[in-house]
């Protein structure tokens, strides 16, 4: 989404909560006692049906004048009985719910209405009755209902990379896919299932299932294989755990700390891929740029506990910005990828990767998505390089609702 005029130091970010219609959006005073008495409710307020006595009133007024109605002055919704509709009111005070969502996905609910974000026209669009200024104000107090700090804010919850891992702990499955485009044909598919526990933490899961040329001996450069057939078999399971050291959205930047351990749990019968157990560990980076623009980085090292296996420095660093279809809609991210490896080995080389991709928000609510890119090998100090690969993936952010939600 495209940052909203009165937060112009935010990037956009694309994620609502929809486990409620009501969640996202800031009723006026008459959509208010329309809604809770259970009357019907315009696509769209009047104008000046709300705002014009607020014009210059802090956050906390023009919130209880147009939200407290339902919501309560204290933020954390009237019971169910007290309202003329079922959908559940959320809890402004919940940090868990409150905090990872971005100040400009409200606005956009609030400002536009339910439709523009997959919800129900029930929620109406306030552009007629207060102005992104004021609906910026009364997010400012929404804010502090939240009183603890540890939850770091939706606006630092960056696109997903193809190989860099972003810093946010979040609530996702993915269904990764990557081919060969030359000679080999090799391909793996990997769901990886990520879990938020308390403010900073997640733990993430990683079933791969690969296919291969069952005369691959293992080596890089695309030699033709030895024999005809195609191997196949689960991969190596990955168990992983981040946390959040820093964040700060007035600096725009939150890093984290992640370690992984690679079970051997694949079937390696002719298998050119990885064996043996291994860890991982990293640090991983996420700044928010002007212009619309993001950076992402990743450094860390692999090592195996396989003896004979050596063991592996890797850097990832990312550039990107948000493209959106109009103010309000579809949300695009064109990203350009960058890896270095090298091993920790005398006269080990380095091997260097750039991976032009792009991300696409798919449904209205946009917390499905994909991303498509190329993995081009550009550097092998050894002369060997490796073949194209396409990588892809489809992404889920449960949290924000079920799979055949919002479209």
């Amino acid at each position: 989404m495209r940052e909203i005029d009165c937060f112009p130091q935010l990037p956009p970010v694309h994620r609502v909560n929809p486990s409620s219609l009501l969640r996202t959006s800031l009723p006026g005073f008459s959509a208010g006692v329309s809604l809770c008495a259970g009357f019907p409710v315009a696509a769209q307020l009047p104008a000046g049906s709300v705002g014009a006595g607020l014009a210059d009133a802090p956050g906390e007024a023009i919130y209880a004048a147009s939200c407290a109605n339902c919501h309560g002055l204290d933020g954390r919704g009237l019971a169910p009985s007290l309202v003329a509709f079922e959908e559940e009111l959320p809890d402004f005070t919940d940090c868990d719910f409150a905090a990872r969502e971005p100040d400009a996905d409200w606005i956009a609910v609030a400002h536009e209405g339910g439709p523009v974000r997959g919800f129900s026209e029930m929620m109406p669009a306030f552009r007629g009755a207060l102005t992104e200024e004021q609906l910026g104000r009364v997010m400012e107090y929404i804010r502090t209902l939240c009183t603890d700090p540890n939850w770091p804010r939706g606006e630092l919850n960056l696109p997903r990379a193809l190989l860099t891992e972003k810093a946010y702990p979040e609530d996702e499955w993915v269904v990764e896919i990557g081919v060969d485009l030359e000679a080999r044909g090799a391909a793996v598919a990997e769901y990886v299932y990520e879990q938020r526990f308390g403010p900073r933490s997640q733990i993430e899961v990683v079933i791969p299932y690969r296919w291969w040329r069952s005369g691959d001996d293992g080596q890089e450069g695309g030699e033709e294989p030895s024999a005809e057939g195609v191997g196949h078999g689960p991969g190596d399971l990955v168990l992983a755990l981040k946390h959040a050291l820093y964040h700060d959205l007035a600096a725009g930047t939150i890093v984290s700390v992640m370690g992984e351990v690679i079970l051997p749990t694949g079937d390696h019968d002719g298998d050119p891929g990885p064996r043996g157990s291994e860890v991982e560990a990293f640090l991983a980076l996420g700044r928010l740029l002007p212009g619309d623009a993001f950076l992402q980085a990743q450094a860390g090292a692999a090592v195996p506990l396989n003896a004979d296996a050596a063991s592996e420095g890797f850097g990832r660093i990312l550039l990107g910005r948000t493209w959106t279809e109009g103010k309000w809609g579809r949300a695009w991210y064109p990203m350009l990828e960058a890896q270095v490896k090298r091993d920790f080995e005398s006269g080990a080389g380095m091997r260097l990767d750039l991976v032009p991709q792009i991300q696409v928000s798919l449904n209205t609510r946009q917390h499905v998505l994909g991303n498509v890119g190329v993995l081009i090998p550009v550097g092998r100090e050894d002369g060997e390089r490796p073949p194209l690969r396409l990588l892809a993936y489809l992404l889920l952010d449960w949290f924000d609702g079920g799979f055949f939600e919002g479209w």
